[in-house]
């Protein structure tokens, strides 16, 4: 149980990093999900329409477009329309977006890169395969409890 917990304690001192980020730039912890999801979808090669975001953040359609309009008005993310297919509309993270996270972020992230220096090789496979393992037992009890 001490690894359940140490994860719960990492998730809420990450979340509580998360939300300063949000409050300093006006945005409610949705605005920073989304930009987090189209930002991950972005650097794996995939495409985000409006529709695909809603989904992953369980947002119904009204829900979905206010979260996009209020992300476009602010200049963190644009609609693009699919060059393949014209009907369709593609997320993009703006420039801006990247930029303001990687000033509040950076620090962040330069020190647990550091920190995984203290680790060999091996140790962090096996340490990506844990979150990757505990990432999948989450996603899926949250689908569990989301379904009728």
């Amino acid at each position: 149980m001490r690894l359940v917990h140490l994860m719960r304690t990492l998730t809420v001192e990450l979340d509580l990093f998360g939300a300063e980020f949000a409050s300093r730039n006006a945005l409610h912890p949705t605005d920073l999900r989304a930009l987090i999801h189209l930002l991950d979808a972005a650097r794996a090669g995939r495409v985000v329409t409006p529709g695909r975001l809603g989904e992953a953040l369980h947002l119904n359609s009204a829900g979905t477009t206010a979260l996009v309009d209020r992300l476009e008005r602010l200049a963190l993310v644009r609609r693009d329309r699919d060059p393949e297919d014209r009907r369709r509309v593609r997320l993009t993270v703006e420039q801006r977006a990247m930029d303001l996270g990687q000033g509040f972020f950076g620090g962040l992230i330069a020190e647990l890169v550091a920190a995984m220096g203290e680790f060999d090789p091996a140790e962090l496979e096996t340490v990506h395969r844990f979150l990757e393992t505990m990432t999948t037992v989450v996603a899926n009890a949250e689908r569990e409890t989301l379904s009728p």
